[in-house]
């Protein structure tokens, strides 16, 4: 029985390509060295699977930044605007300048947005008419021999060509279909060339576990009849992953493909369709271990179902593999060693997953596995039944919430009136999302502090000098709404989870979010309360140090809940009730203390979402009602925002109304303002904040470039409901871009001031 993952992590144990990246960024090192230390990565990678007891190795999985990019590349559909990129080659700088952007050509990075319902992000494949298609599919073919010549049984992963096209944008007229034989064309050539080094090789269609467009259920079977012809002796494994197959188990099983990969974990109601369709010529790959959580899998009950499984199939037409790729899990629990020996006796990691793989091939093949099965067993009793998961007082509270705990009182209209008594702010007021530069000096205090090399009262003092730093910067740059910075927060979730009860936290548990970026995410394992007030006395010592107002800025449950791993043994919607508990008692608290603007992050809303419409209905209801829940008990004259980045909106635009922030900010400067379509057909009745520059690239956007943003969002937004600022938090960035861009923004804000003051002026001269 054939054994694998149908991908692995690609950051290193120890963020090690992250370093190597932003090396090169830096021009700390070259090309070349790059690319040695991405080879001697992957082979590292390999390595860890290979000793896992995999008996098939994945390559193509691994990517300097992110492997939908690497499939824009491999297709030779770099954007017009990167003109001078060479065609018939690799290369880098025009790579990371597509995901970056071009700073020192004022060239805009190419659109980022969330991975299906994943925390990563993509870069979204550009469509515009005339773009040629070309064969540039050396990555793969490279590393799967180099693979094979290191010993492995390689098994290569492409994106496949149907969930590319959906994945896709279309602009200035293109249709992205229109391209799809030319893609089809470059998919063969490539299949051609794997067939004759490889057994198996993986085609990832994630898109047929969402709702599947009509085009793309037109050309699949036509699509994969070219595929499997091109790839002779070779086996193609169609790997579905995220979701149930439903109305799409046909055209999978009609595919033609030699094997299926369907996820046991998110999908498991497809299994029975599945096992009464599948052909006789087909293999079934069971992703059976959770490739998107920490929990160490329970081994008998797998084995329960896989047996099953063989009954219907034969152990020959089984494999054994993830759920989807372990990018999403981090590397090796090994390496916490601080984590608590009970909590850490629960998990699994990449590594210890691949392990967990092999220990359900051997079983299901006869070999000795009964001292890990044991072991298994003892590890997923403990933890059913320990009194730490548990607490009576968190779960009473959260079964007396009431429809009158969900609701602010009054309507924007009449809470907008009462703060007009107090704020007083100009038109277009201009403001931030909420993090600063989490600069070299503050990493190293927050180090220190950690090792207990400086005092409390001394980091204390330090981050309140930074807080005072980042206000006086903000006045200075003409700010309207200021912010503390957050200097004392080192992640968004990750802050707040430290200061709650049921979570916990790894040293190396580190994920990609993208590029260079990774996160490390809190592992939610027991019930959730708020032992004492987590942001309030930062906010109070911010506000003493202007007149202007300033943000009190918490991260909301939802998004808490989807950027943690999650425990399993208690539904998504109840564990986001407890956070939303312990988040509305913080609100409170702020408000107690005198703060009257709020923002409760809620930036991953959307990516949350199930895939399929007919199951998003149930998702969006509990959590709006958990983000109203956080906001329900303060009064009408608090200011109440709320951020979203990086997703589609069109969809849940009436879900976001339901949210009733008075304000949201939104990612929208990639799109050229282009997501705000969904907010004016909704006819969005409060106020919004589009974001006007791009703070995922550090090219700083111009004051013209930053005015005709606004002049766009205008036409779009009444003028008394629009707001100014970025993308998204600025943590990632570094001091000098971030202080040129917002002093252009506030220029440019004043700017349009102007022209509106003086457009009034001439109209009520003429009246």
């Amino acid at each position: 029985m054939e054994s694998h993952v149908l991908g692995y992590p690609r950051i290193g144990e120890g963020r090690e390509l992250k370093k190597e990246l932003e090396n090169y960024w830096k021009e700390k090192s070259g090309a070349d060295d790059l690319f040695s230390f991405s080879n001697a990565l992957q082979e590292r990678r390999w390595r860890q699977q290979a000793e896992a007891g995999l008996s098939l190795i994945t390559t193509g999985d691994f990517s300097l930044y992110d492997h939908v990019l690497d499939t824009i590349v491999m297709l030779g559909m770099e954007p017009p605007r990167f003109a001078g990129a060479d065609r018939n080659a690799f290369d880098v700088d025009t790579y990371f300048h597509m995901a970056r952007g071009d700073a020192a050509n004022n060239i805009s990075a190419m659109e980022m947005t969330k991975w299906f319902d994943t925390n990563y992000h993509y870069i979204v494949p550009e469509f515009t008419p005339g773009m040629g298609v070309k064969n540039k599919t050396g990555k793969i073919i490279d590393e799967t021999k180099r693979a094979i010549e290191s010993g492995f049984r390689a098994k290569p992963v492409l994106i496949g060509p149907v969930t590319f096209l959906c994945l896709g944008k279309e602009y200035y007229g293109a249709h992205k279909w229109d391209y799809l034989d030319d893609i089809v064309k470059v998919y063969c050539e490539t299949l051609g060339e794997l067939s004759h080094l490889c057994e198996w090789i993986q085609i990832d269609e994630p898109v047929l576990c969402a709702d599947l467009p009509g085009t793309a259920r037109e050309v699949f079977r036509d699509v994969y009849r070219k595929l499997k012809s091109a790839a002779g002796h070779a086996k193609i494994l169609l790997a579905t992953y995220f979701g149930p197959l439903r109305d799409n188990i046909d055209i999978c099983l009609e595919s033609g493909c030699d094997g299926l990969h369907i996820d046991l974990s998110r999908g498991r109601e497809s299994l029975d369709g599945v096992l009464q369709g599948v052909p006789g010529s087909m293999v079934l790959s069971a992703g059976i271990v959770d490739g998107r959580n920490i929990w160490k899998n329970d081994l008998r009950r797998s084995i329960a179902e896989l047996a099953r499984i063989e009954e219907r199939l034969g152990i020959d037409r089984m494999m054994v593999g993830s759920s989807c790729s372990l990018l999403h899990v981090p590397v090796d629990l090994s390496l916490e060693r601080l984590l608590d020996s009970e909590l850490k006796s629960w998990m699994s990691f990449a590594v210890q997953k691949c392990r967990e793989i092999s220990a359900l091939a051997q079983a299901l093949t006869g070999g000795d596995v009964a001292g890990t099965l044991k072991q298994n067993a003892q590890d997923i009793s403990n933890r059913r039944n320990s009194d730490r998961v548990h607490n009576a007082a968190v779960r009473q509270r959260a079964a007396g919430i009431t429809d009158d705990m969900l609701s602010r009182g009054h309507d924007y209209l009449t809470r907008n009136a009462r703060w007009q008594e107090w704020l007083k702010l100009p038109l277009l007021p201009t403001t931030t999302i909420g993090s600063f530069p989490q600069t070299s000096e503050i990493r190293e205090a927050r180090r220190r502090f950690r090792e207990k090399e400086i005092s409390a009262p001394e980091y204390e003092a330090f981050l309140k000098e930074e807080i005072h730093k980042t206000i006086e910067l903000q006045e200075a740059f003409g700010l309207d709404v200021l912010v503390h910075g957050e200097p004392e927060r080192n992640d968004m979730v990750e802050y707040f989870g430290q200061r709650m009860n049921g979570f916990c936290f790894t040293e190396n548990g580190w994920v990609q979010s993208y590029g260079s970026r990774c996160v490390k995410p809190p592992i939610l394992f027991g019930d959730v309360s708020r032992p004492l007030p987590m942001t309030v006395k930062w906010i109070r010592h911010a506000q003493s140090l202007t007149e202007k107002p300033v943000k009190g800025m918490l991260t909301g449950p939802v998004t808490i809940l989807n950027w943690s791993f999650v425990r399993d043994d208690l539904s998504r919607a109840d564990v986001c009730r407890q956070i939303a508990l312990a988040i509305r008692d913080e609100t409170l608290d702020l408000e107690k203390a005198g703060i009257r603007i709020i923002q409760i992050d809620e930036a991953a809303l959307r990516e949350g979402m199930p895939l399929r419409k007919e199951d998003s209905e149930q998702y969006l209801r509990w959590a709006v009602d958990c983000f109203r829940l956080t906001v329900g008990g303060v009064a009408d004259d608090t200011q109440i925002h709320t951020h979203m980045c990086y997703s589609e909106f069109n969809s849940i635009i009436s879900w976001i109304i339901d949210m009733d922030a008075d304000v949201i900010s939104i990612e929208s400067s990639r799109s050229g303002m282009e997501l705000l379509d969904a907010f004016r057909e909704a006819r969005y009745p409060n106020e919004i904040g589009p974001g006007v520059y791009d703070i995922h690239s550090p090219r700083v956007p111009s004051k013209e470039e930053i005015v005709q943003l606004i002049r766009r969002a205008l036409e779009v937004i009444p003028v008394d409901r629009l707001w100014i600022n970025p993308d998204c938090g600025l943590k990632t960035r570094q001091w000098p871009e971030t202080g040129e861009s917002l002093r252009n923004m506030a220029e440019a804000a004043r700017l349009v001031r102007a022209d509106i003051s003086a457009r009034d002026e001439r109209s009520r001269d003429a009246g």
